[in-house]
């Protein structure tokens, strides 16, 4: 092929990585070491959630696991029964009443369970510090102070909701940053506007995001000024 062909292929493989993307929550990658994970078993929750997401695969074979993690069976074996034992994985049972099959599936959602945990008790230790350093509470803090000092989405979001966040639910806030590329300050001020009128959801958070990329609302001042004179709008 001439270059110019071959600048076309590479261009082509780029769009399609930017469309095969998975969704996975930010708060594993930051989190998997204190989960005692090694780098093979965090590869290898990598490589099942892509079955599952991209192939709608459920349960691919060691055979098929070996090979994307280029290890051998026993190595890939030994990984699983590890994330088994530490109940971060499990294998579920599944029968499909269409076709009168029986099947089964990697389950995810221990590992997720955990990150959970996690966060929920990072939430309790940053508010038992800012008790003993006299700093305030409540939905200001995340905005105000929240806004310069804690930079990760999840924690300001698990503070809001006043509870951890499901995995479901972390998923939606990546896909903001990385499938929508909504600006941390957008989503902030969204879930901001949710709180201010009492419906702290997120199909309302959604739909905050929605109208604004709708209008061209793309930095926080845009936000600000819209919200302004959709409230003008309403008082008249």
């Amino acid at each position: 092929m001439s270059n110019e062909a071959w600048r076309a292929f590479a261009k082509g493989i780029t769009l399609g990585m930017e469309v095969g993307t998975i969704h996975l929550p930010y708060a594993l990658l930051r989190y998997y070491r204190r989960m005692k994970l090694s780098d093979t078993e965090m590869m290898l929750i990598l490589q099942l959630t892509g079955f599952q997401q991209m192939e709608q695969n459920a349960f691919p074979t060691i055979e098929e696991l070996q090979d994307r993690l280029g290890a051998s069976p026993d190595t890939v074996i030994k990984a699983i029964q590890k994330l088994m034992r530490e109940k971060y994985l499990s294998i579920d049972e599944e029968f499909d009443p269409q076709t009168g099959i029986q099947y089964e599936r990697y389950n995810l959602s221990g590992i997720y369970e955990k990150l959970g945990q996690l966060l929920s008790d990072d939430v309790k230790e940053e508010r038992k510090q800012e008790q003993r350093s006299g700093k305030s509470q409540g939905s200001g803090t995340a905005f105000a102070a929240g806004e310069s000092e804690e930079s990760n989405l999840f924690i300001i979001f698990e503070r809001e909701f006043g509870r951890p966040l499901s995995p479901m639910e972390c998923e939606t806030i990546s896909g903001w940053l990385d499938q929508d590329q909504y600006p941390e300050e957008l989503i902030l001020l969204a879930l901001k506007e949710a709180v201010f009128a009492g419906k702290v959801h997120f199909r309302y958070i959604d739909r905050i995001l929605l109208e604004w990329m709708r209008n061209r609302v793309r930095t926080a001042e845009d936000a600000r000024a819209y919200a302004q004179k959709f409230r003008g709008a309403r008082g008249n």
